[in-house]
This record gives C-alpha cells, sequence and structure tokens, in this order.
C-alpha cells in the first residue's frame, strides 16, 4: 500500500493535510452526496460505498451514495460540476475521465480546472490478457499469428484503449479487429466465452491469472505488472503511451482548503487502512493515495496528453 503526498512530493501534502487552518474541525454543512460513476454492484461501486460507511462511522459524517453513469464518467462529472463548492457533493470517477474522456467530450466543455482533486483510492493493473488455452505465452505470440492471418478480435472497454490498441497494432506492423464493450468484466466474459482472442482488463484478471486460466501477455502500464512482471509493457511493444490511471475522488472547483484537506484525509485512510482496503489489495493491488500538488499535476498532465493520444491514433 502506498500514500504519496507532494510538494516537493511529501512536503505539500503533509502541509494540505497538518497545516490548514480548520482541516480537523471541518465538518460538512449537511450529508454528503457520494456520485459514483461505476454500476452498480462491480468492484469500483463497493469500493465507493464502503468509502461512505467509513466517512460515516469515523467521522460521522452522513454520506449518500449515488449512481451517475454513462459516457466513461463524464455524466457524472456533469452532474457534480456546479454542485456546491462546500464539501457537500464529491465523486468517484478514474483519472481517464478527468483527462481523455473530458478532452474528447468536447461538447461537455469539461476541463480540470471545473473541479477539486481530493484524493487517488487505488491504481489499476492493466493488462492485455488472453486465455491460456489459446496457446499464446507472449505478446509475440499473438504478433505472429496476426501476420499469420488470424483474426484477431481484441476486446478494450474504452476510447482511451481502443486508441492504444490501434496503435500497438500499428507499431507492430500488424490490424487488430478492436471490439470496444462496457466494462472490464464484458471483457473478461468475452475473452473467457472466446468472442474474443485478447483484452485489456485492469485487475479483474487476478485470480484466473493464477489459476493458470488466463494469461498477462503485456502491462499497459509504464511500468510491469505485479503479478507477471516478466511481460513487457506497450513502451517495451513500441508504444508511447499507457493506460496508467487511478480511481479518484473529486469535488467542485475552488472547494476550500480546510474542505478539501479534511475529505482527502477522511478519503484517504479509509483506503489505506479502512474498509475497502482489502477489497483493493485484492482487486488493484493495495491502496495509492496520491494527494494535493501532485495529485493536481497527475490529472492536468493526463488531460494535456490526452490530445496527443487522440492525434497520433487518427
Amino acid at each position: 500500500m502506498k500514500k504519496i503526498l507532494t510538494g516537493a512530493v511529501a512536503a505539500h501534502g503533509i502541509a494540505l493535510s497538518a497545516s490548514v487552518a480548520g482541516a480537523m474541525d471541518w465538518k460538512p454543512s449537511g450529508p454528503i452526496k457520494l456520485i459514483i460513476a461505476f454500476a452498480a454492484g462491480g468492484g469500483a461501486d463497493t469500493q465507493a460505498r464502503m468509502i461512505a460507511e467509513d466517512l460515516q462511522a469515523n467521522n460521522g459524517w452522513e454520506v449518500i451514495p449515488e449512481q451517475v453513469t454513462g459516457k466513461g464518467g463524464v455524466n457524472a462529472l456533469m452532474a457534480l460540476k456546479d454542485m456546491p463548492a462546500d464539501g457537500t457533493a464529491i465523486a468517484m470517477v478514474v483519472t481517464e475521465t478527468l483527462g481523455y474522456n473530458s478532452a474528447a467530450a468536447k461538447d461537455a466543455g469539461l476541463s480540470p480546472a471545473d473541479f477539486t482533486p481530493l484524493t487517488t483510492t487505488a491504481g489499476f493493473q492493466m493488462g492485455i490478457v488472453a486465455k491460456a488455452d489459446k496457446g499464446w505465452n507472449t505478446m509475440e505470440d499473438v504478433i505472429a499469428a496476426a501476420k499469420a492471418g488470424e483474426d484477431i478480435r481484441f476486446g478494450t472497454m474504452s476510447p482511451k484503449l481502443s486508441d492504444l490498441a490501434f496503435l500497438l497494432g500499428e507499431a507492430q506492423g500488424v490490424e487488430f479487429n478492436i471490439v470496444q464493450v462496457r466494462g472490464g468484466k464484458a471483457v473478461m466474459n468475452g475473452v473467457t466465452a472466446g468472442d474474443m482472442d485478447v483484452g485489456f482488463m485492469a485487475g479483474i484478471q487476478a485470480k484466473g491469472v493464477e489459476a493458470g486460466d488466463l494469461v498477462n501477455l503485456a502491462s499497459a502500464l509504464s511500468v510491469p505488472l505485479n503479478q507477471t512482471p516478466d511481460a513487457p509493457t506497450l513502451a517495451d511493444l513500441g508504444v508511447e503511451f499507457n493506460s496508467d490511471g487511478y480511481f479518484v475522488l473529486v469535488a467542485p472547483a475552488s472547494l476550500p482548503d480546510n474542505a478539501r484537506a479534511a475529505l482527502a484525509d477522511a478519503i484517504g485512510e479509509s483506503a489505506l487502512s479502512g474498509k475497502p482496503s482489502g477489497l483493493l489489495i485484492k482487486a488493484f493491488g493495495g491502496a495509492t493515495v496520491i494527494q494535493g500538488e501532485s495529485l493536481d499535476m497527475l490529472v492536468q498532465m493526463g488531460f494535456d496528453d490526452a490530445g496527443a493520444l487522440m492525434e497520433a491514433a487518427q
């Protein structure tokens, strides 16, 4: 489990948590609406609801979860954007929502300036995965099959991942049949059923890989996968972009510093040692808590880099 504070990486985060006037005494003026950008019943939704329970139990704050799904989290951000910036409205999305998805949804007019990032809770172990009985042990095996004329159906669950799949094929001199579906579970089901040959999965594949039913062929991150450290990264395969990302909680823009510090601390502690911690270890390799200036930079960088990825994939 990791806690990344900032500012000069750690100093600013410590200052944000400890020296903001009134942070420890801050209380919301009423119930906190927690907008959840994920479908009910999945791991992300469960994580958000566990955080809500911790905030109520540990801080006495009433937290009301509310599902607002669709458009890769953009609908959730649109619902949050004009709510009061007083700590009574927050949302759980992923950094891809604040980056690629916001940049791509030009009609929505969203940017990081519309929100106050609070904290991340966990990252994704995003891999390119195949069913073990395909007989592919490496990404090289997949590329060889494609070059031999096999139609490789590549499952993705977002436009960004579809762009990455396209660029991977381009870098390797092949063309994948990209099949975009809704959610990582749909990709795993597709691969397991044989409707897809490979696909992006963000940690949901861990049990299958451990059991020998699935194979992590590559890491879609900037670093190797925890479970399969020898699998190549996208950079090793000739792609300069990656799918690094995190679950992140945000509030409307201009949230007061004391409210930001109190909410970030409470949610971060919940991820690290509260009810969600076991789930985060099992599904996402543990909590990763990024706050303050480092989180601001991470969110802005994701938004700025989105245009370059979209342009490269055209």
